[in-house]
């Protein structure tokens, strides 16, 4: 090993295992080693905030098998950094909601159309005010539905079959959704009349943050033979959907990390960061947490259904022609911000984990089971979205992610910025005209200041991140796209 193959970052160590894995090999009380997957160029950065002080941190959580990883868009979070995947074991372990986040289920989908750029090119400006009347957007409540608590219990407990019932969905919406859009184990009498309470008046909506819809054009093609199989061409308008559980979610999370404080505390003391708050395997709040958290997902996977079908029919609006003949169909939908039971193989023993992904993609390759039978044969839809200046991309799952991530990658760009420095260092009025003007990028949003929040500068090189997951084998290139129009909270 030589001097270049080894990092010290403070009382942090890493040693590089091989290209773009990097570990922090097991001591004192971590119960395994960590690995940061990234280049160079981007492990520079993300040693800048307390990404591996927590990665480490999470290495002490009951139960946590193989290593805590870190893959290439990692960044500091709340207990378990963004980008972070962990997997425990369901028997002896334990389930974190600080390592699965507020936001449970925040995810993407992306649908297809059959339409070129130069069919949608000198509609933008109308396109983009259509979908900002028609999809809400922004802080607190509105919604596309207007819903009562008896209406989010059936939500929390169908998942995307109930908007299949009331016409918000087709069947093939349900066949190319991660898990058909329905979680089994959800419980939503696990989850507070609270939290019930915050979501019904927000089912349909994006929300703030760094959540958004936006208009793409695929602009390369990697591997022709996966891109047919996915539905993709050169030239392709596509849409994706960035949001989640909204203040449901957010509810959930809270409930439960309170909770924990009261009834394990033992187990919160032994931990070197509160903010990992964890329940142990087999108690009745871990069982409670899996099945509210199990509901959420589900809650998440219908907003951004409505919102998708809500699309269809403002680009009938705005095109004049029936969805079905602009072929608008899911092309998949992937969960970031949770924690599934999933058996995997670790040192050749199946064993059920809960595999924790907190801004993480799952990213399972062609002969999973749970792969929708479109995906089976070729390897799953992985959507990996960059800031609204830049590429993103479409993956399919790698041969290698089982083996090196629990079948998991990166979840997009990453942050390198807090918001509050964005805000200081862009002016979201100059941003959203440098878009316009230079790169033909009609953006819209509630307020200058999430325009600002986020600017292409805050984040990390999506290209950089996608070319480490690639070369990686756990998420391989299939096509880029390039925005045409954004709207945001």
């Amino acid at each position: 090993m030589t001097k270049d193959d080894v990092k010290e970052f403070g009382d942090i160590r890493l040693e590089r295992v091989r290209e773009h894995v990097w570990e922090m090999p097991r001591e004192g009380d971590m119960r395994v080693p960590a690995r940061v997957l990234a280049s160079e160029e981007l492990l520079e950065q993300i040693r800048q905030d307390k990404t591996l002080e927590q990665l480490r941190n999470a290495t002490h959580l009951p139960g946590m098998t193989k290593y805590a990883i870190c893959m290439p868009d990692g960044h500091q979070g709340y207990g378990f950094p963004v980008g972070g995947v962990g997997a425990t074991d369901t028997e002896e372990g334990c389930i974190s909601p600080g390592s699965v986040g507020y936001d449970i289920n925040c995810g993407v989908r992306m649908m297809r159309t059959n339409l070129t750029y130069d069919e949608l090119k000198g509609n933008e400006e109308e396109l983009v005010e259509a979908l900002f009347a028609n999809i809400p957007s922004g802080l607190g409540g509105g919604g596309i539905v207007e819903s009562d608590v008896d209406t989010v219990d059936q939500v929390l407990s169908r998942g995307v079959d109930w908007a299949l019932e009331h016409g918000h969905a087709v069947e093939a919406d349900l066949a190319h959704c991660e898990d058909e859009g329905f979680r089994p184990d959800a419980d939503p009498d696990a989850v507070s009349q609270k939290a019930k309470d915050r979501g019904k008046n927000q089912l349909g909506s994006l929300g703030s943050g760094n959540h958004f819809l936006e208009v793409q054009r695929v602009t390369d093609v990697f591997r022709e033979d996966v891109a047919t199989e996915f539905g993709l061409e050169e030239d392709q308008i596509v849409v994706l959907i960035h949001c989640g559980s909204r203040g449901l979610g957010h509810q959930v999370c809270t409930d439960y990390l309170r909770r924990i404080e009261k009834e394990h505390g033992d187990l919160l003391e032994s931990l070197p960061d509160k903010e990992l708050a964890a329940a142990p395997a087999g108690s009745d709040l871990a069982e409670e947490y899996y099945g509210a958290m199990c509901a959420a997902i589900n809650f998440a996977w219908v907003n951004r259904q409505l919102i998708m079908h809500r699309t269809r029919r403002v680009f009938e609006r705005v095109f004049g022609r029936d969805w079905e003949e602009m072929e608008m169909d899911l092309l998949y939908d992937v969960a970031h911000n949770i924690a599934k039971k999933e058996v995997h193989d670790v040192g050749g023993e199946e064993r059920e984990l809960f595999v924790h992904r907190k801004g993480a993609t799952r990213a399972f390759p062609a002969g999973r089971p749970e792969l929708p039978s479109a995906y089976r044969d070729v390897g799953q839809p992985i959507i990996i979205p960059g800031s609204m200046g830049a590429g993103s991309y479409v993956l399919r799952g790698g041969e290698h992610s089982l083996d090196l991530t629990f079948g998991s990658t990166a979840h997009g760009a990453g942050r390198t910025m807090s918001r509050t420095q964005a805000k200081n260092d862009y002016w979201g009025e100059t941003v959203q005209e440098e878009l316009r003007d230079q790169q033909k990028i009609y953006v819209k949003a509630q307020s200058g200041a999430t325009i600002a929040e986020e600017a292409p500068g805050v984040y990390k090189d999506v290209d950089e991140v996608v070319r480490v997951s690639d070369e990686l084998g756990i998420g391989d290139k299939v096509v880029r796209t390039f925005p045409v129009c954004n709207i945001k909270g």
